[in-house]
This record gives C-alpha cells, structure tokens and sequence, in this order.
C-alpha cells in the first residue's frame, strides 16, 4: 500500500498539473511497451509501436537494467525540450549514483560508462534516443493526449471548486484519512513534509501510482486516467486509427452508441452474438470508454464523455 503522509502545510501546496508533461508521458508510454500482460487493450499499440520504433530510441533500454531508472530522468517540463533540459542539467554526482544504483555490480554498456564519467557524446545519444522515441510515440498522439489533460483537469477543477479538496483527492483513491492518502500498490511511505503534491495524469499507463520524491521538490504523483486506454493517432488516408487500438468490432460498437443502446441492438447492427457484443461492451466499460445501466431486463450502454475524444474516421 502506498501511504502518502500530509502535514497542515502541504494541504495548501496541492495543485493538478494544468498541462501535460512530455518527458513523464513518454517515460510510462515506454514503461508500457515492456508490460506484455496488458494485451487486451495494449497489445495492438503495443505492437504497432515496437514495429515502428527506430534503433535510435534503442539505448534507453539501457538506462532501465531491470525495469529500474535513474531518478535523474524524473523531471517534468511543460515541453519536451524544457523536460530534455531537466535531465541534461543533473549534477555529475547525482547522475553518477544514480547509475550506480540501477547498475548495481552488474556491467553497464560503454555508453553507460561514458554517462558515468560525463562524457558529452554519451549524453548526445540520451537526447537522440530521447527525441526519436518522442517523436515515434507521443508526437503523433500528443494534441489528443493536450485534450484528455484538459478534460482531467476541469473536472478536478470542478470537484474542488463545489466540494472541496478532500473530495477531489478521494474521487482519485478513497483512503484519505488522518493526514494519511492511501493508494493500492507496493508498501511505501512518503512523506511530503510540506514540499506539497502536484498530481500528473498520465494516459499511457496502467498500474499503480508512479511517484517521484526527490528531495526538496514538491512529490509528483502521476496516476492513470482515462481507464488507461491508448491514445490512438489521427487517421491516415483509408485507415482507421481507432481500430488499429481497440479492434474493428470494438470501434465499430463505439461508435454505434451515438445515443444509448442495449445489447441485442448492439448485436444486431455488428452482426454478431447478444454473448459477442456483451463481451465487447464489457471490456470497453474496463477502459471508461462505455457505462451499463439495468433497466428493469434491459441493459444499456452509453459512451461516455473520454469515448468522445476519441479519433473517428
């Protein structure tokens, strides 16, 4: 269980990030593509992007021996060459034990080596690797990942605003109680004394909370949004984007809920069976993108308002 430890002060300095942050959003994209038992709704994306992914983006591989990276990488930034220049400007000895820690007595690559010591050209292949999994990954879904955020973020606005911040916090996870904020995942404690919380969504991202406590900056708590669904690129000429993350059936049925429908007249228009479309529409309701409600023997699916974000054809 991940405890986050509040004092009076840091209930002041709680703040949602206004806008997205590129560097943490490409960092879980990539956390991601090395999660292979969220097949369901990743695994089209997840194999569209290691086919298109270049050699370039390849050394990052190395900065995360063991799916463990140096938290030198965890920075924020409001753009990508903001959030590039973080990274570049840790001091020498903080990257050092950094690397040391992941590395461990294991061998590091020579690259790594050159990074240890500081060399220029080994950081020169940090902002190629970078800059070519950026643009691979996020660029092209970057403008629908600035519209999710704004979504997120106006409805955490709006919590706050009629119900206070206890109200926002616990819609996110109900176990505030006592000065303490209680999120499912691995035993840990963090205590903010009062460097305060910025709250991240990120919508490539489907486990627990990724944190990022360092010392004498304010804890970044990035959490899944969006039931964690991945942002699908515009459509080229003849295709379709949607389908290419969810599944042609899957899309189709999202986009036959242009008003609230039940199961038999969602089969019906997909031509398949009341147990295909039930199936489908469920794991549609896991992603936040459909809900179901019971009428008496109907049931009924509505998309809901992230499905609307969503690319159409």
């Amino acid at each position: 269980m991940l405890r986050i430890h509040f004092t009076a002060e840091d209930f002041t300095r709680v703040r949602f990030a206004p806008r997205p942050s590129p560097v943490p959003e490409l960092h879980a994209a990539l956390m991601m593509l090395g999660a292979p038992h969220e097949g369901l709704l990743f695994g089209r994306w997840r194999g569209r992007l290691l086919r298109a992914l270049p050699a370039a983006a390849g050394p990052l591989a190395d900065l995360v021996p063991g799916g463990v990276a140096p938290s030198f990488l965890d920075v924020l930034g409001e753009t990508r060459e903001e959030g590039f220049g973080l990274i570049r400007s840790a001091r020498p000895e903080y990257v050092r034990s950094e690397l040391e820690r992941v590395y461990g007595a294991g061998t590091a690559p020579l690259w790594i080596r050159g990074l240890h010591d500081g060399r220029p050209d080994a950081w020169r292949v940090v902002e190629r690797a970078q800059r070519a999994a950026y643009e691979t990954v996020l660029a092209p879904v970057w403008a629908l990942v600035q519209d999710l955020h704004r979504a997120e973020f106006t409805r955490h606005a709006l919590t706050v605003a009629e119900r206070g911040l206890g109200a926002a916090l616990t819609a996110l996870s109900p176990g505030l109680r006592d000065g303490t904020w209680e999120w499912p995942g691995a035993p840990r404690d963090v205590r903010l004394a009062g460097r305060g919380l910025v709250l991240l969504p990120t919508f490539h991202w489907r486990g627990g909370p990724l944190v990022q406590d360092l010392p004498e900056r304010p804890v970044v708590l990035a959490y899944p949004a969006g039931g964690g669904l991945p942002p699908a690129p515009p459509a080229g000429p003849g295709e379709d984007a949607l389908a290419g993350v969810l599944g042609r059936t899957r899309a189709e049925l999202l986009r036959a809920l242009t008003e609230p429908r039940t199961t038999t007249e969602l089969a019906r228009r997909l031509g398949v069976s009341n147990a295909t479309a039930s199936a489908h529409a469920q794991a549609l309701r896991a992603a936040g993108l459909l809900t179901t409600t019971r009428t008496g023997r109907s049931v009924h699916h509505a998309a809901t308002p992230l499905a609307a974000l969503l690319p159409q054809p």
